[in-house]
């Protein structure tokens, strides 16, 4: 699915989200391995499951043409900087619901990026009767789950020890969903 495309300004940093398109192919690709490397709080390790051009030029093609599928990125001075996705399951039983992940360049932490690309993903579920929003998120990551909360998102779950860090340690994953209104 393709969005218009909307611009921001936060504390002086302009910003422009927009669906992917074939072109950001190749900056999405490094752009995710920096991410990965940039925090705890993603899934990844920097370079793990590697998605080449080649993949996020199909995956931003098969999402422009899905309706329960949504690309989106940030860009900052022609440059994207963060991304998300929602992303629809062919299944019938699962065809209610979308899963949701975003991520945001450390150096655009704190300009509402994150907020922002959330609050279009869940006006384009509502629009487009998109029952529920399901995401996992680090315990840890409390500001992350503040936001979810303020934006309706309630925990459903948590997956104790579920990921094991560079320091050694476990470390729980909470599962969340929001439902659209009516649809309980």
């Amino acid at each position: 699915m393709i969005i218009h495309q909307q611009e921001y300004e936060v504390k002086g940093v302009t910003y422009t989200i927009r669906s992917a398109e074939a072109k950001d192919a190749g900056i999405l690709c490094t752009l995710r391995v920096q991410l990965d490397g940039e925090t705890e709080h993603m899934d990844r390790e920097a370079g793990e499951a590697f998605i080449d051009e080649r993949g996020f030029e199909e995956l931003i093609h098969m999402d422009a043409e899905k309706s329960t599928n949504l690309f989106l990125v940030a860009e900052v001075s022609g440059r994207v900087v963060a991304y998300s996705r929602c992303a629809g399951s062919e299944l019938k039983r699962f065809k209610h619901q979308v899963e949701f992940g975003v991520c945001v360049a450390r150096a655009f932490w704190g300009y509402g990026i994150g907020k922002a690309l959330l609050k279009l993903c869940l006006d384009w579920a509502d629009r487009n009767a998109i029952e529920k929003v399901t995401l996992k998120v680090l315990a840890t990551n409390e500001k992350a789950i503040r936001l979810y909360e303020l934006n309706g998102f309630e925990i459903e779950g948590i997956l104790k020890r579920d990921r094991r860090h560079a320091d050694g340690q476990y470390y729980d994953t909470i599962i969340m969903g929001r439902l659209a209104e009516g649809a309980l």
